[in-house]
Formats: structure tokens, C-alpha cells, sequence
């Protein structure tokens, strides 16, 4: 029976590809899509992992210090390093700026220690081993100058740079998580939590930003976030992420969330949702039986969430056995958006042109948020004769909405007369970054990147 199901698909897919175009709507065969796909899935700390587990982007942090080697004087050495590594392996970026980090010293610029900033000495025992932490004093005017200002030129120099997927906000707190627990009266006050955002939404207007909490009006310390044009992370996935109803599990991220009102709770239709799993969850999490009372349903998780992206170590540590990376793959699919082209119409050429028109629907659990531009070609021996600009976006495409029209009509002029097939891509502007691809069979049928839409003949 599934050698028969097996040879009924493949006969499926090699119709779509081969058979000529029937003028009118023609249904497009479904398939799994690429779990690599960019701007998605899971995510390890820089560094090359080729061979271990499908991944689009790399994760890391950075101390201020490193940035910031005196007032109002900015060294970006450290990131481009870290940007043009990840880039060159074909992945964006996402990454953390750090004032503290349990464990480390090198978060805050020395200059602000030497003009008498005042700062926080203690052990944190949260952390797994206990580590060491300095804390500084956020209320300081000098520290929150050089925040607001480093904000600002970060923006005006890398909003909207290609080799950044989605960067966390970072700066203040305990590996900028905003929060010193469980020392929480060491943490940034209200107004400073607020002057930091408003330097993040002036600079970075296209690059998304994500925050660690979210927060209502009404929260008791964190600075209502709700209106605010920022994603969330929740860096406790899959183990402090779903509403358990227990008074004890009120910092759960979905009862966070839903305390924080509706805004907050549909702050994933326009800003991304992302974070890591939660260390003792990494990899297990996968399985069909985790062993820890304490992890949650990673399915769940994500439909509840939304998330798109996810830092997960486990998976990258070593290769893992089968039966936990299949049902890792099967997972990473269902996270952030996937795309599937339903039916497309090619309709007879006239004055030189080619209507072409593409319905397309979003299976995942969350939209596309990069404006990438969309692009038709005509192949022809497994290259391209010709390419044309789509009018067509991903953006805004939830899951459940009704499939979106893409009408176009390609010009032919110029091209030479014969067969040709008739396809599309979404390009990343990343020179060696994944395109998107699409959940069908006829993605990659013909050339790299490209999703195969039928055929047609140039007069």
C-alpha cells in the first residue's frame, strides 16, 4: 500500500512538471517544505553546523563594551565579524547586545566603571552552575545616555541590512532578558525600560526587534509594551510557555501574554515571535517522550505562540538519531510561515504578454515579515531565459485567510520563440541566503529556488 501511495505521488509530481498547460486554473500538487526555509525554524549559536541539522539563520551575543569603546565612539569590527561569518555561510543573523551576563565581566564599557559608574556585585544562584553577576545601576544618567545613543547609531547604520534576520533587544538585565532575577530590585526602572524602546522603534524601522516580556498597562514593574512595534521572545520554550492556570507558573510566557490584553495576543500578526528552548528541554523535546514532567507540548507551544524561530542547542550538539530529527523536521514545518501555491492560471499570450495569475495560501502558524520581492522567470533548460518583477507580497498572508491572488502579466518581448516552463521565486537579498520555497512538488523541478508553475510556448 505505501509503495503504491509512493508511486501515485511521484506520477502526480512528474505531471505537474511535464504536462503542458491547460489554459484555465490548474490545481498545484502539495508537498513538505524545505525545513531550511530562511527567516524560520531552529536556530544554533554561530558557528559552522553544516551536515547537522537544516537551519537558515545563526545566534550570539555581543557585550556593549565591545561596541563601545568610549563615549559616543562606536567599533562595529565585532559585528561585521559575526554578521559577515554567518552571512558567508549562506544564513542571517540573530543576535543580543549585553550589559551583564552571569558569569562574565565584559559587559559594560569600561569608560562608564572609570567615570564611577555604580554597579551590583552578587552570586546568582538561578544560574546552572551558580555564576557571578554585576549588575549596574540603571538609573545612572551617564548609562542611559550611552544606551539611548548606541540605540540610535546601531539603527542608522544596520536597519534594514540584509544579513540580520531578527534582533533581540537586549541591554538591559541578566543576558539581556530584562529581568536580574531573582535580584529584581536591581532591575531598570519603568522610565529607563521606556527610554530604550523609544530609541529602538526611531532607529529600526524595517530590521524586526523583539522584547522578552510582554506588558500591559497594568504590569506591576515591566513599562507597557502592547502598542509598541516589537516582537516577543520567550526564552523558556516548551517549559515555561503554556497557561497552566497555577498561581506558580503566573511568569509562564502565554499567561504573561494574555495578562498583558489583546494586543499583545495578536502581536504576532505583524511582529515575530521567537526565542530558545529551554536548556533542559534541548533536543527532548522532540521525542515522543521527553522523560521531564516539566516539558510541554513543543506542537502546542507553537500553534499557541506562533513562533517562528527558536534557539535550540540540542539538535546541533551532535547529529541526532532519526526518529528525533524526522520529528524535528516535521515540527520546524509547522513553525512561523509555509507557503503553498493552491492553483495557477496561464492564460493564452496577447499583445506579447503572458497573464499569469497564482493563488496562494499559508499553511504555518505565522506570516512572512521580510518585504522580499517576488520574481517570474521562463525557464528553459534548466535556466533562465528571462526574469520579470511580481507584483504579488507574502506579507500579511495569516494562516486561515483565504489564498492570495498573484496577477501578472510577463512581457514577452524579446523572447525568443518556444517552449519555455513558467515559474517563481521570492529571492533572499542575501547574495548566498535561502529563497523561499514553497510547500509543492514542483519546487526546485527545474532550477534551484524556483517553484515550476506549467509551460508555455513564446509565439
Amino acid at each position: 500500500m505505501a509503495r503504491r501511495c509512493l508511486l501515485a505521488l511521484l506520477l502526480v509530481a512528474l505531471a505537474a512538471v511535464n504536462s503542458p498547460a491547460q489554459e484555465g486554473r490548474r490545481v498545484l500538487a502539495a508537498a513538505p517544505s524545505p525545513v531550511d526555509n530562511p527567516l524560520k525554524g531552529l536556530v544554533p549559536y554561530s558557528g559552522d553546523w553544516k551536515g547537522v541539522f537544516p537551519h537558515s539563520m545563526e545566534f550570539d551575543y555581543l557585550p556593549l563594551s565591545a561596541l563601545v569603546p568610549a563615549a559616543d565612539t562606536y567599533d562595529w569590527k565585532p559585528l561585521e565579524k559575526l554578521l559577515d561569518g554567518c552571512a558567508g555561510r549562506g544564513h542571517q543573523a540573530v543576535f543580543r547586545v549585553y550589559v551583564e551576563y552571569p558569569g562574565k565581566s565584559d559587559g559594560l564599557p569600561a569608560f562608564l566603571l572609570n567615570d564611577g559608574l555604580k554597579v551590583f556585585k552578587y552570586r546568582d544562584e538561578t544560574s546552572k552552575p551558580p555564576e557571578n553577576n554585576i549588575t549596574p545601576d540603571y538609573a545612572d544618567a551617564r548609562l542611559r545616555k550611552v544606551l539611548t545613543r548606541f540605540v540610535a547609531a546601531f539603527g542608522k547604520k544596520y536597519d534594514g541590512d540584509p544579513r540580520i534576520g531578527f534582533l533581540t533587544a537586549g541591554l538591559l538585565g541578566q543576558w539581556g532578558e530584562w529581568h536580574t532575577y531573582p535580584s529584581e530590585d536591581l532591575f531598570a526602572g519603568r522610565a529607563v525600560q521606556a527610554e530604550v524602546m523609544d530609541a529602538y522603534e526611531a532607529a529600526f524601522k524595517v530590521t524586526p526587534v523583539l522584547l522578552r516580556y510582554p506588558a500591559g498597562a497594568k504590569h506591576e514593574s515591566m513599562a507597557a509594551n502592547d502598542a509598541r512595534p516589537f516582537g516577543y521572545h520567550d526564552d523558556s520554550f516548551a517549559w515555561g510557555t503554556l497557561d497552566t492556570g497555577r498561581a506558580d507558573d503566573s511568569w509562564f510566557y502565554v499567561t504573561v501574554l494574555k495578562a498583558a490584553g489583546p494586543a499583545a495576543v495578536a502581536k504576532w500578526k505583524a511582529h515575530p515571535i521567537g526565542g530558545e528552548v529551554r536548556p533542559e528541554a534541548w533536543g527532548r523535546v522532540f521525542d515522543a517522550k521527553p522523560g521531564l514532567a516539566e516539558i510541554q507540548d513543543f506542537r502546542r507551544c507553537v500553534q499557541e505562540t506562533h513562533a517562528t524561530w527558536l534557539m535550540e542547542t540540542g539538535l546541533f550538539e551532535k547529529k541526532a538519531d532519526p526518529v528525533r530529527r524526522k520529528r524535528a523536521e516535521d515540527e520546524v514545518r509547522r513553525m512561523g510561515y509555509d507557503f503553498h501555491a493552491v492553483a495557477v492560471t496561464l492564460g493564452k499570450v496577447a499583445g506579447g504578454k503572458l497573464p499569469v495569475a497564482v493563488e496562494l495560501e499559508n499553511r504555518g502558524v505565522a506570516p512572512f515579515y521580510a518585504a522580499w520581492p517576488v520574481e517570474y522567470g521562463l525557464l528553459a533548460g534548466g535556466k533562465v531565459a528571462k526574469s520579470f518583477p511580481g507584483t504579488g507580497k507574502l506579507t500579511g498572508l495569516l494562516p486561515g485567510d483565504t489564498p492570495r491572488d498573484w496577477t501578472d502579466a510577463l512581457d514577452l518581448t524579446g523572447v525568443a520563440a518556444g517552449p519555455y516552463r513558467v515559474a517563481v521565486r521570492v529571492p533572499n537579498p542575501l547574495p548566498k541566503g535561502h529563497p523561499v520555497r514553497f510547500a509543492n512538488t514542483t519546487q526546485d523541478a527545474d532550477a534551484p529556488g524556483w517553484l515550476t508553475l506549467g509551460e508555455v510556448t513564446a509565439p
